[in-house]
């Protein structure tokens, strides 16, 4: 792997664990952790945290979808997509024997019951 696509992995990872608590915080009926915020934030002039939070969280959405498809073409054709396992598979163990019969000696094949 390159620095690139490591750089990158790691984006997607810190936005995934934001979206994550950003999710965490919103609430529909407006008893989440969002009410603990809402008037703290309208002395700032926020009102509507419901609001910003959706937008937060499709942001984060974009950012992460933007940044694996970009992280995806940072691999390029060097990337391992072009192996063909059929041949490790293949190759890998040989035929399984036939399943061994147990040593078997009967005295008096006669008192077998018959099928």
């Amino acid at each position: 792997m390159n620095a690139v696509f490591t750089i990158l992995t790691v984006l997607v990872i810190i936005a995934a664990v934001l979206l994550v608590l950003v999710v965490l915080l919103q609430n529909g009926k407006g008893e989440g952790m969002a009410s603990n915020f809402v008037a703290g934030n309208q002395t700032f002039g926020v009102r509507q945290t419901a609001d910003i939070l959706e937008k937060i969280t499709w942001v984060l959405v974009a950012v992460i979808l933007a940044l694996s498809i970009v992280s995806s073409f940072t691999l390029g054709k060097g990337g391992n997509a072009d192996i063909d396992i059929t041949d490790q598979i293949e190759g890998a163990a040989p035929e399984q024997p036939e399943f061994p019969t147990a040593p078997i000696e009967i005295e008096n094949p006669e008192a077998l019951p018959a099928e």
